[in-house]
């Protein structure tokens, strides 16, 4: 970051977009003011000009939200702040929020919406085996299951696998009214949702009964292989390292896998997650990624992301205080 003053213009082309980017009552603006308080900001006529110590920064900014608002996109406080965070990290946004995965059901387009959510689909894209970890609300089995859908309609793949391990959070599947699919129903369910997300109910429905779709418990997978499939294994977290193994080796020719999981949600009585020090053993294989997603890859609502971030704090000064506890006073090491 420059220590000194600079000057630049951005001249934006017509008063709509001018209205647009600064916002109602200049809402935006101030937003982005707020952002870069070191940077002098002027509007007149269609020209916005700036001075301080982050003006480049500021103007790129300018810029991308301009290629944006050309586009379509509507600007609100969330996806401002978003754009804001990628140029901070000299990110283009206009490269991740025009990306389109799918034209979803009712014609809603399925887009990443941070550039952490660009770097898992480019992953799932270019690599056999992806893992998407990361917090609640990043989008991790939402956008595996656009990329399933994206990949059946193109041909690349006969059919979508969507499984989850049943495990037992807090309420045992013996309680549960029914028979066994009846029993798993509720685990199932997040996938179904993403699904119909993608199709229409109707559409869904047929996919499933022709077994194009199939969702079915992680225990179903155990001695099968499958060839020219999208498999998605949801919530890995509460897989067992036995299951894990058990379910990579099932992956034929033609196929494609990701597998999603949050670290911090773990729900396996013992505490032996499948996840767990994966990332270690596998690295280094080809057409393998891993993508680690953060608080500020979570799309619901600000106080999920709020509440994520505050976690990570928590688990860094809890990961930090063990650090200085193991460690020994160098008094006490003489002493020894």
């Amino acid at each position: 970051m420059s220590t000194t003053d600079t000057f630049t213009t951005v001249v934006v082309p017509g008063p709509h977009l001018m209205a647009a980017l600064l916002g109602p009552r200049d809402q935006h603006l101030r937003q982005i003011e707020a952002a870069f308080p070191t940077t002098q900001m002027s509007v007149r006529g269609n020209e916005v000009s700036l001075r301080g110590t982050d003006a480049e920064e500021v103007g790129r900014l300018f810029e991308e939200l301009v290629g944006l608002l050309e586009r379509g996109h509507e600007l609100d406080e969330r996806t401002l702040a978003r754009v804001i965070g990628m140029v901070h990290e000299d990110e283009k946004p206009s490269e991740v929020l025009t990306h389109q995965v799918l034209k979803g059901a009712k014609g809603r387009q399925v887009r990443p919406k941070t550039a952490g959510q660009k770097r898992y689909v480019d992953a799932i894209r270019n690599n056999i085996i992806t893992f998407g970890i990361g917090p609640a609300g990043t989008g991790k089995s939402w956008l595996a299951v656009a990329m399933a859908v994206q990949a059946l309609q193109a041909k690349q793949v006969q059919r979508i696998i969507l499984t989850r391990p049943a495990v037992e959070a807090g309420e045992r599947l013996g309680f549960l009214p029914g028979d066994l699919m009846a029993k798993i129903d509720p685990y199932l369910r997040p996938l179904y949702d993403a699904l119909y997300d993608m199709v229409d109910p109707e559409g869904a429905a047929r996919l499933v009964e022709r077994g194009t779709v199939e969702v079915a418990p992680l225990a179903f997978m155990r001695g099968r292989t499958l060839n020219n499939s999208f498999i998605i294994l949801d919530e890995a977290q509460n897989t067992t390292p036995e299951q894990m193994k058990m379910f990579l080796t099932r992956i034929g020719f033609g196929s494609k896998v990701v597998v999603t999981g949050d670290a911090t949600q773990v729900d396996v009585p013992d505490g032996r997650s499948g996840v767990k020090g994966l990332e270690r053993i596998l690295t280094g294989i080809d057409d393998l990624a891993f993508v680690h997603l953060t608080a500020a890859d979570v799309v619901r609502h600000q106080i999920v992301a709020d509440i994520v971030a505050a976690y990570e704090r928590g688990d860094e000064q809890s990961a930090q205080r063990g650090k200085q506890q193991r460690t020994p006073s160098r008094r006490s090491s003489a002493d020894g």
